[in-house]
């Protein structure tokens, strides 16, 4: 089973998607799939406070910042499920690591995000809302946000569930047991 959450920043979304894995992943192997480099010190102050939130939880952290499908090698064989926390920040280290067309960056994380799914019992993905602000941005940016969109509208059709957290609210978007 996969499930998307996706919220705008600061939403509640990350320990909103760390308690619903928690409640599906009893007695099974819980990772926690970090895909954040910590580049500066404000990016390294968001990675601790994220650590503090999980401490005690029972994860087990797997650093993939990019080749996504290479976490499954680092996971024990048993029954398992996975937080990947989160799409964002992958998107900007396959895209921004090299010369890379946005297509290419849209497949490989596709294809790396199914076969997670393939391999786990729950596969749970945090992603951003980055479309609401209605700006017009340098063409960088631009190509980011649009790859931002259509990984999200992937993730969103292969996903058994989609939450979106509102102000620490979740809302169930889409259910294929109910829909």
């Amino acid at each position: 089973m996969m499930t998307l959450i996706i919220g705008g920043s600061g939403s509640g979304k990350s320990a909103y998607a760390e308690n619903y894995i928690a409640s599906l992943s009893k007695g099974k192997q819980k990772y926690y799939i970090a895909t954040m480099q910590a580049f500066d010190p404000e990016s390294q102050k968001k990675v601790e406070r994220h650590k503090l939130l999980r401490k005690g939880k029972g994860f087990c952290t797997i650093e993939q910042p990019a080749d996504i499908q290479k976490a499954v090698e680092k996971m024990e064989t048993k029954e398992k499920t996975a937080l990947l926390e989160c799409i964002s920040n992958l998107v900007a280290n396959e895209m921004f690591s090299g010369e890379v067309p946005e297509t290419a960056v849209t497949e490989k994380i596709i294809t790396g995000i199914s076969v997670l799914k393939k391999e786990l019992a729950h596969l749970v993905i945090v992603s951003n809302k980055l479309f609401e602000d209605g700006q017009v941005y340098d063409k960088t940016t631009m190509e980011y946000i649009e790859a931002m969109g259509r990984i999200n509208e992937k993730l969103a059709a292969l996903a058994d569930e989609v939450v979106e957290v509102v102000v620490g609210i979740p809302v169930v978007v889409k259910n294929r047991l109910i829909n």
